[in-house]
């Protein structure tokens, strides 16, 4: 596609195979849109080199919680003040970005957002999604694919899903974009079962950025 009217500022923690899946969509016309900045907080993040081989090269920052918890005390009130500058900064510096993200895309990114990310982003009229590895209400937050797996062998569930979701404060709660559900397969170790959903999050993360890119078309239309 000549063209891209949106423009994604992707958040990645690790391998950044989802990263992968939304750079490959751009390239091939799927998406809309072209990713402009991709930020990790992990240094040894994979999907930080992913970015630099793309074509073009994707501006990458990388954004680390531990230089803020270096300037507190290490109590809880302390932590919760380097949370709270991390986030503000994290904010103002995608906000800074040019151009501005249209949407903010979680792929894999492991660090919960708080009202201080989440407030000025949502005043400036940018979304964020995120990916996560189970169906809305169940498994929330980090391992749900190994509690997914434990369940069908302790508990006898059957499936357990994928979906994209509107980022709220309160963890993977936000209002489902998509979902997909994933049978879970007696006798199959937590290793094939992650490599299964590993699969459908590619797929799903693009089809989950292409609606919410449709839904930010749609507002703009209404609005001119």
């Amino acid at each position: 596609m000549s063209e891209s009217p949106y423009n994604l500022t992707v958040l990645i923690s690790g391998n950044g195979s989802n990263l992968q899946a939304l750079i490959d969509a751009c390239a091939a016309g799927k998406l809309p849109a072209r990713i402009t900045h991709v930020i990790s907080n992990r240094k040894a993040a994979y999907g930080l080199e992913r970015a630099a081989k793309a074509s073009p090269p994707i501006p990458t920052t990388y954004h680390n919680l531990v230089p803020y918890k270096k300037k507190h005390p290490a109590t809880p009130e302390g932590t919760a003040a380097a949370r709270t500058e991390y986030d503000a900064d994290l904010s103002k510096l995608i906000l800074d970005l040019e151009p501005r993200p249209d949407v903010i895309v979680c792929a894999g990114w492991m660090h919960i957002l708080t009202p201080d990310f989440l407030n000025p982003i949502s005043s400036a009229g940018v979304k964020v999604i995120n990916l996560h590895p189970a169906l809305p209400g169940e498994f929330a937050g980090a391992g749900a694919i190994e509690r997914a797996w434990k369940a069908g062998r302790e508990e006898g569930l059957t499936r357990t899903g994928v979906m994209i979701h509107e980022v709220i404060a309160e963890v993977d709660a936000g209002d489902a974009i998509v979902t997909e559900e994933v049978a879970l397969r007696e006798e199959e170790t937590l290793e094939e079962l992650e490599e299964r959903i590993h699969g459908v999050e590619h797929g799903l993360i693009v089809e989950g950025t292409r609606r919410t890119l449709e839904k930010v078309g749609k507002g703009r239309a209404a609005k001119s």
